[in-house]
């Protein structure tokens, strides 16, 4: 009576009442959890009295196939957030109630949404207390969570060691499983050291299902630690004799692992070839198999890995290449290649047989297989054809040779990572035999490409030209062809080098600028092609207006028509500033070339000298002067370039490898100028002295014009660059001092007041004895010519001789060529070298020379210190 008053009075209350109708609907229906969320969602303060009365009853977690389902019901990516955040938040509630019933569900749905990358790092700790927990359910949630959330890189995964190490040794096996998986996939060094003897003792078992996962487990414990290595290697004895499948593809993956890993192992596993041999042949002959069958070939995967192992134990050992050559072979020609899964096995045999000692057939054999992937119609395997064969091709050219076509349709292919292959393996190729044809597919390669293309084909084929060029004008025209293609995509050093190319082709001259005249025409696009034939007309503009031509045809050109084109490219919008540069430059030189148009080429220059481009207006300014000031040099300053050599030899004789044919060639050698000297060999002589204030000297180089011209000597004044790298090409003509210009005079050199100065002997050692004679100038008093005189009294030449100086910075110092780089023996021959000194403050002359040749198939090296110069050479 009284509780039905009571009742009746706390129904009044709207607040209550509204809470009581619903708690009795959800009695009602406890399935439909959903609705009566939401229907609790309009009460501001029903949580709390929920809490209050009803602490004991919360609600069960919606099931993960729920969760999956509702979230894929998500039309936007904010939408699955905001169902993602509100799941995690009752995940989170869920973990601090410490609720054990549907702790395994929680953590489930965590690993679900681990996988959609969501952060789920806060469930670790609950992924430990399902480890720990009896059932397997949990333990299986539990150790999947700690190999997706954990790693070596957190605390955490340490507390788990204590419950792997009890699974390990747990009376179910699938429980050991668990164990043996985890620790196989995220276990930490310190774990590998602490649990690697259960897992050597689970690798002895008779159980299969344990010992497989054992194996697999050894193999993360190897990799971690590889000093525990000899601890699994009395367990392998016996795990090739075992005859379920996977616990031989596991071994086998073991022992591949320990032989990478470890010479020794490799040579004690050696052994094991005949018994691999034997499993390999099985799995060919045996029949049919539903167990271990995929598309009609037995357990490809362990084919792979037995073919993998062989590889490793095969390599560079001719007993086990021996013994495996007849197994491959019959792999080779008895798998089925209709199947992607033949395809996998061909692949790794072919791979096998490469790598190995094998018989040249078998190579043959394994480079045709090749050969037929790249008919078929998967363009995977004829990537991989196609890489595979440009690892081989330097090995077995002559075989690659023989698909030279089809590698060539390749370069058709729609497909741009084939296509580069293609264009790779092509290269390649490339021979003096069938340099014409290839360089023809490539060049219409060339023309068709896609723009990532065009660079390294442009690059591909200028080497091969110049290396298999069958005739100057084959190689001219050529590399014209690629810059009328893809000119704006050739390399930088491209201009350069064919303009070395045509000039050294003297006897192509006229036939080339008529070309490159053709080629611009009305054209400028191309700029390097446009640079290159600048050159060509001012350099050869008198070849081609006179119709010199006798390889083709010739043109009838005028002088004013050549100018036209050389201002249209000055004035062009397409030409770049540099190719401007190379156009008023041809035009200077027009004007010792044509003799009609000088009067306009001066003009156009003039035009130039205020010019908005600075290198523009410098050249004209320059071009200018040599007009007004100086034209009686200007013939001798603008005449035609000399041949370019260039010194590409390190020996006197060197082996030329080229693709397929490897020939002797033996290459003129000449001693390297001591201009070309490493600017390290400079370095060298700066610690001479012992201070700050050395001047080094780089001797000049050979010159045919003479030594007093003055325009190939060095600013001595100047910074050196004494990076370690070599100086390639001649020092800039500059001003020079006026002592280094005595010999432009008409006056004797040197006079007759030197001859008193007595000579001294500055280095005697080892045979090589050097001596110094002096002499005054007539014109500067304060220079000291000096002669060095080198004689050898050894019983062997000294050859590749060079002598360098170092002086203090308030000298200045000249070193002329040598008279020869070989000094003869038995004192029967000299080298002379001039050097010339500058002494403005007649201070006493101190040096240090530094003196390197070869004698005796011996690289000798020694540095001195001259300080005896008698008082007349510097007073």
């Amino acid at each position: 009576m009284f509780s039905s008053l009571l009742l009746t009075m706390l129904l009044k209350q709207p607040m209550f009442s509204s809470f009581f109708y619903l708690y009795i609907g959800r009695v009602r229906n406890k399935k439909n959890t959903q609705q009566y969320e939401n229907s609790m969602k309009p009460l501001g303060t029903v949580p709390v009295l929920q809490t209050c009365f009803f602490s004991q009853r919360m609600p069960a977690p919606i099931r993960l196939r729920e969760l999956i389902r509702t979230i894929r019901t998500a039309r936007t990516q904010a939408e699955e957030r905001e169902m993602i955040q509100k799941e995690c938040a009752a995940i989170r509630s869920s973990f601090r109630e410490e609720d054990n019933t549907y702790r395994c569900r929680n953590v489930a749905k965590l690993l679900y949404m681990h996988m959609l990358g969501y952060p789920a790092h806060f469930g670790q700790l609950e992924c430990l207390k399902l480890i720990a927990s009896q059932k397997f359910t949990d333990k299986r949630i539990g150790y999947l969570g700690a190999m997706l959330l954990l790693d070596e890189r957190q605390d955490v995964h340490l507390l788990m060691t204590n419950c792997i190490k009890n699974d390990l040794n747990h009376s179910t096996q699938y429980v050991q499983g668990l164990a043996l998986c985890t620790l196989g996939c995220m276990g930490s060094s310190e774990m590998c050291r602490d649990l690697a003897g259960e897992v050597e003792k689970l690798l002895k078992t008779s159980n299969s299902y344990l010992r497989k996962k054992a194996a697999l487990c050894a193999v993360h414990v190897i990799r971690k630690v590889p000093e525990l290595m000899e601890m699994f290697l009395p367990a392998t004895k016996n795990l090739l004799n075992e005859k379920n499948h996977g616990v031989l593809h596991t071994s086998v993956v073991l022992l591949t692992e320990m032989c990478e890993r470890s010479p020794d192992m490799l040579a004690h596993f050696r052994k094991l070839v005949p018994q691999l041999v034997r499993i390999l042949k099985n799995l060919i002959m045996s029949g049919y198999s539903p167990e271990h069958d995929v598309s009609g070939i037995s357990d490809p995967f362990l084919q792979v890995r037995i073919l993998r192992l062989l590889r490793i134990l095969g390599r560079n050992d001719d007993d086990s290449s021996e013994a495996m050559n007849d197994i491959l072979a019959q792999v080779a020609t008895n798998t089925e290649t209709s199947k992607n899964v033949g395809n996998a096995i061909l692949y790794e045999t072919v791979l096998t047989i490469m790598d190995i000692k094998s018989e040249s057939g078998l190579r043959v054999l394994a480079i045709n297989i090749l050969g037929r992937f790249l008919l078929n119609n998967d363009k995977n395997i004829r990537y991989v054809a196609l890489t595979s064969l440009l690892k081989t091709v330097q090995t077995d050219h002559n075989a690659v040779q023989r698909h030279r076509s089809t590698i060539v349709d390749c370069l058709k292919d729609l497909d741009v990572s084939i296509k580069r292959r293609a264009m790779e393996l092509s290269f390649a190729l490339v021979n003096g035999n069938n340099v014409r044809g290839m360089m023809k597919e490539l060049l219409y390669f060339l023309d068709s490409c896609e723009p990532e293309f065009k660079a390294d084909c442009a690059s591909g084929i200028f080497l091969a030209a110049e290396k298999y060029a069958p005739s100057k004008r084959w190689h001219i025209d050529t590399i014209m062809r690629v810059l009328t293609t893809a000119g704006s995509y050739v390399r930088d050093d491209a201009v350069p080098n064919l303009i070395q190319l045509i000039t050294n082709s003297v006897e192509m001259h006229a036939y080339t600028v008529q070309r490159l005249y053709k080629a611009i025409l009305g054209d400028y696009s191309q700029q390097p092609l446009v640079q290159v034939a600048s050159w060509c007309i001012g350099e050869y503009g008198d070849l081609l207006v006179s119709g010199q031509c006798e390889e083709e045809e010739p043109i009838q050109v005028t002088e004013d028509e050549v100018l036209d084109i050389l201002e249209s490219v000055l004035i062009s919008n397409m030409s770049a500033s540099v190719t401007r540069g190379y156009a008023l430059t041809a035009i200077m030189k027009l004007s010792t070339r044509f003799t009609c148009t000088v009067n306009r080429i001066k003009k156009v220059v003039s035009i130039y000298g205020s010019s908005i481009d600075v290198e523009l207006q410098q050249r004209a300014v320059e071009y200018n002067a040599l007009f007004k000031k100086y034209d009686h040099m200007r013939p001798a300053l603008l005449e035609r370039m000399p041949v370019m050599e260039k010194v590409t030899t390190n020996g006197p004789t060197e082996i030329v490898q080229t693709n397929g044919e490897t020939e002797p060639a033996v290459l003129e050698t000449k001693p390297p100028p001591s201009g070309l000297q490493p600017a390290s060999q400079a370095n060298d002589l700066l610690d001479l002295l012992g201070g700050s204030d050395i001047t080094p000297v780089i001797p000049t180089a050979p010159t045919s014009k003479p030594a007093s011209a003055g325009g190939e000597l060095l600013d001595l004044l100047g910074d050196l660059n004494l990076t370690g790298s070599p100086v390639s090409a001649p020092a800039p003509q500059i001003a020079q001092p006026p002592f280094l210009l005595d010999g432009l005079t008409s006056q004797p050199l040197f006079n007759d007041i030197a001859a008193g100065i007595p000579s001294i002997t500055a280095y005697n050692k080892n045979g090589l004895k050097i001596d110094f004679t002096f002499e005054r100038s007539n014109t500067n008093p304060s220079v000291t010519v000096i002669t060095i005189q080198a004689s050898n009294s050894t019983e062997l030449d000294m050859t590749d001789f060079v002598f360098q100086a170092a002086v203090p910075k308030t000298f200045q110092l000249q070193l002329l060529s040598p008279s020869s780089s070989v000094i003869p023996a038995f004192n029967s021959g000299t080298i002379t070298q001039v050097i010339k000194v500058l002494n403005p403050q007649k201070q006493q002359l101190r040096m240090r020379i530094k003196l390197t040749y070869n004698h005796k198939g011996s690289a000798m090296q020694d540095l001195a210190e001259v300080n005896n110069f008698p008082p007349q050479s510097w007073q």
